[in-house]
């Protein structure tokens, strides 16, 4: 196992090293690539002028720090200054030339002559595989040979018992100090390796690594092979060895940063103990983040510090996951130094910096994350919760103070309102958590959280003032500069306070109606509306009407929404939010953000969604069975008029996409309250019988046909391909409800329903003669808007729905209520079915010349088609006496004015072609 360890902490350095070493390669590469073209074009670059630079303190600074601030490209070696290109042959004067390149005496400092344009012509070369093998890749399997031989080597005399224990510990621990020793001193005398793409093969830095390993590899050999040192002295050792090569980084760079990180947060896996204590492991992760963070933070490593997070957040969760014992005090301790850590060393501000930083800290998320889930879990579990949450209240406040004392730190607040959503609604991974809200209790895992109700409610209240306060604050602060960070804490300064609303609400509140919690919602309103206009006149320019103020508004359109479900019965709620579409509307008269028309549009889907939850409006046994004038009429009509006064209010002041959508949908309201008037009249005041029903289907139908209608309108005042395509299949749907529901399924000639007892206004007024008039008015609007198909379609189905109700009203008319087909035919019923369609194929006939519709002609043909077959293969058999003539001499009359009338068309015809 030991040999298993030693060999996967080897390959993920020497994968960490040669991905560094790398991406130092190729931006060599490119800047190379970029000289060469330079150079190529023609252009004379004259070197630039060298100019003195203070000589970097080898024990302070790694060379490709040093070096980076001039060229921008890594050195060779950590005891260079940093310094201006030079030749190849050339050394800087007080260098010290070691090894094999030494080049002779150092050419001194002062202006650099000229060189000629055949030298600038020169390109520089890409190193080969040879220089490849020789200086990088040797020095770094080299390295990790070192560190496992040494290994090894320790392995092989306990094997071959050629010394002691003590002898052989004691050797591995001089090989590892030699090998530091040998690093640094390296790094103190220097040389230069003057060839292209070696930087990354930095022998300090490799030689410490592998002592760095061999010490490790000592030390816990030591305790767990032998028991020479105990557990205490084992974990002291192992970090110090951990902590102090993450020291040593700020002069050998971040890859031995990394390997000192990996040691120190793997060593309390590597050190066991019979009684383990949480205060000595988290105190020590305490110290190696600080210690990561200070050195992160000199040399601006971002992984580094990112991976120290991510490192000590597992050991936080991993202790809270399985850990015997819960120790309150360490979970919080831990996680406050995580976040003094990235306040105050890591985003700490560097001296002469003024004004907050802009942009975005990504090490931050990890902090974020596990902080949120630690707040997370001792907010509900009970194992931490014991009757107190404020821990985790806590915790999530904590996370947004430090969200506002660093701007860059912008992914904690995600994390507190996440957690406090998550908290509120229930959902809390990865544990499994059943919210019962009627009883004001939460579970996890099938157990009662220990949390008191009354103690949910207050800390409720004061996360939910903690959002608002911070968001609205930074919001207007931010207002000016940082748009998507003004957003995002306007976004949370809403969202986390309605959802704690309404959790508490459905936990602890009347449901029917609750004035105190109404109360809260119209406060929510007036606050979030006002901090909408606050932040609206921080904004350069001012009241502009950002994502922010667009959060704010419709933070205090929801709360709107709340206030009237908590205060209002459904009857009045319904109309009342129907009708506040138009306050939106009128408030573009003094401001014109882009958001308030969308308000406005989110009323009618609002009210939609409310008639889809209850047609009724207010239940059916409240309903009144009072035709036209009942509750239907103001559920339905008050926001049809409502959304129409918006349109109108819209088009004077925003006239964009909103006060279409308003048009739609007060056109909308407008049939389905026709349709749903009728229906209740029909029904005997009853619109929700359960089974479905002609009826039913008939509004159905007519809402697919409006809004085909509704967005052909939208779509040729703002083409959109979603508009287009949308109205399509909305007139292919209704179509498809036609054919199936109205002429087969439910048709009351095969069912036998009842078409109701008022003589018009009845079921085959609105199954059959609306639903025609609605899609022939479609058809006659789409002709020249949409595929010829489309209007053909549609305007046949309208002539198919007339003469469908034609045909049953003339049943009806003969026999009652009940028209099913079993009942039979009289001889009166036969002969007016004949004359009746012959008239609607007159009119059809009529309708298509007029119209000049092909579409109408052919129908009319087939229909008078099929009354003549009707007439010479049934009425001659079935009629008797004056019915049968009349039958037919009707028919004659009828073909003969047509063939008249065919023959005047086509002379009027030629005549308008002569001439």
């Amino acid at each position: 196992m030991f040999e298993s360890l030693i060999g996967l902490v080897a390959i993920i350095a020497l994968f960490v090293i040669i991905s560094r070493q790398q991406s130092r390669i190729g931006l060599i590469e490119r800047e190379l690539g970029a000289l060469r073209s330079l150079v190529l074009s023609g252009v004379h670059v004259a070197p630039p002028q060298a100019k003195p630079v203070e000589q970097a303190a080898n024990d302070s600074m790694p060379a490709d720090a040093a070096v980076a601030a001039v060229t921008d490209i890594a050195p060779p070696s950590a005891g260079e200054a940093a310094a201006e290109e030079k030749p190849p042959t050339q050394v800087e004067a007080g260098d010290a030339a070691s090894g094999p390149w030494a080049a002779g005496e150092a050419a001194p400092a002062g202006p650099a002559p000229a060189l000629p344009a055949a030298a600038t012509a020169k390109p520089a070369q890409k190193p080969d595989i040879e220089t490849a093998l020789g200086t990088r890749w040797a020095v770094w399997v080299g390295g990790i040979a070192l560190a496992l031989g040494g290994l090894f080597l320790i392995r092989y005399t306990i094997e071959a018992g050629i010394f002691g224990p003590g002898v052989r510990l004691s050797m591995a621990a001089m090989l590892g100090l030699v090998l530091v020793a040998v690093g640094e001193f390296i790094r103190r005398t220097g040389f230069k390796v003057p060839v292209q793409g070696v930087a990354g093969a930095y022998i300090p830095a490799i030689l410490t690594a592998a002592g760095a390993f061999i010490l490790f590899g000592t030390v816990y050999a030591a305790h767990g092979v032998y028991g020479f040192i105990g557990p205490a002295l084992a974990f002291t050792l192992l970090g110090a060895i951990g902590v102090a090569t993450i020291a040593a980084a700020l002069v050998h760079g971040q890859a031995l940063a990394g390997v000192g990180l990996l040691g120190a947060v793997v060593t309390p896996m590597l050190v066991a103990s019979q009684a383990p204590n949480p205060w000595a492991l988290f105190g020590y992760l305490a110290i190696v983040l600080a210690a990561t963070g200070v050195i992160a933070r000199l040399r601006d490593w971002k992984l580094l510090m990112a991976a120290a997070f991510v490192g000590t957040g597992l050991w936080t969760i991993l202790y809270m996951t399985d850990a015997p014992g819960t120790n309150l005090p360490v979970v919080l301790f831990i996680n406050a130094v995580t976040l003094a850590v990235l306040a105050l060393v890591w985003l700490g501000r560097r001296g002469g910096e003024a004004g907050p930083a802009s942009g975005f800290d990504w090490p931050s998320v990890a902090p974020g994350f596990f902080v949120g889930l630690s707040a997370m879990a001792l907010f509900v579990d009970p194992a931490y919760a014991a009757g107190d949450a404020l821990p985790g209240a806590a915790l999530i406040a904590a996370l947004v103070a430090v969200a506002l004392y660093r701007p860059l730190a912008l992914a904690l607040l995600h994390a507190a309102g996440l957690a406090t959503v998550l908290v509120y609604l229930g959902i809390i991974p990865p544990t499994s958590v059943v919210s019962d809200f009627s009883g004001g209790a939460l579970g996890v895992d099938g157990l009662p959280a220990a949390v008191a109700d009354t103690l949910v409610l207050r800390i409720g209240i004061f996360l939910g003032l903690v959002f608002i306060a911070a968001g609205f604050w930074a919001a207007r602060k931010f207002a000016s500069s940082a748009h998507i960070r003004t957003a995002s804490w306007a976004a949370w300064g809403v969202v986390a306070p309605l959802v704690i609303l309404l959790a508490l609400w459905f936990t602890f509140g009347n449901l029917d109606r609750d004035l105190v919690y109404a109360a809260v919602a119209a406060l929510l309103v007036v606050v979030f509306a006002a901090g909408g206009e606050w932040i609206a006149r921080g904004e350069q320019p001012p009241l502009r009407g950002g994502a922010a103020v667009s959060f704010a508004l419709g933070g205090a359109a929801v709360a709107a929404l709340l206030m009237l479900y908590m205060a209002f019965g459904s009857g009045w709620t319904t109309m009342l939010l129907g009708a506040a579409a138009i306050v939106p509307a009128l408030a573009t008269r003094w401001r014109a953000y882009p958001v308030l028309g969308w308000i406005s549009v989110a009323a009618v889907i609002a009210v939609l969604g409310r008639i889809a939850f209850d047609p009724t409006i207010v239940g059916a046994e409240f309903l009144s069975r009072t035709p036209v004038f009942n509750w239907l009429l103001l559920g339905y009509g008050v926001p049809a008029l409502a959304f129409g006064f918006a349109a109108w209010q819209l088009a004077r002041t925003t006239n964009g996409r909103p006060r279409l959508a308003m048009e739609a949908g007060a056109a909308l309201f407008a049939v389905l309250t026709v349709a749903i008037l009728v229906r209740h009249a029909m029904h005997g005041g009853v619109i929700d019988t359960g089974a479905a029903t002609l009826a039913e289907q008939a509004i159905y139908t007519l809402i697919a046909i409006g809004a085909g209608a509704i967005l052909v309108a939208i779509d040729m005042r703002s083409p959109s391909l979603v508009l287009r395509y949308g109205s399509l299949a909305a007139g292919v749907v209704s179509v498809a409800f036609i054919v199936i529901q109205h002429f087969v399924e439910l048709n009351p000639l095969f069912t036998d329903e009842s078409t109701g007892r008022i003589p018009v206004f009845n079921l085959l007024f609105l199954a059959y003669l609306l639903p025609a008039l609605a899609a022939g008015g479609l058809a006659l609007y789409s002709r020249d808007k949409r595929p010829k198909w489309y209007a053909a379609m549609l305007a046949l189905m309208a002539a198919l729905l007339a003469f469908v109700y034609a045909t049953l009203s003339v049943r009806r008319l003969f026999k009652g209520e009940f028209v099913g087909l079993w009942s039979g035919l009289g001889q009166l019923e036969t002969y007016t079915y004949s004359a009746l369609w012959l008239i609607i194929g007159v009119a059809l006939l009529t309708a298509g010349v007029w119209l000049k519709s092909q579409v109408l002609r052919v129908a009319s043909a087939a229909l008078i088609s099929v009354a003549v077959l009707k007439v010479f293969l049934f009425d001659m058999s079935e009629l008797e006496g004056v019915l049968r003539a009349l039958s037919f001499i009707g028919l004659g009359a009828v073909l003969i004015g047509i063939g008249l009338f065919y023959q005047r068309l086509l002379t009027r015809a030629a005549r308008g072609s002569s001439v």
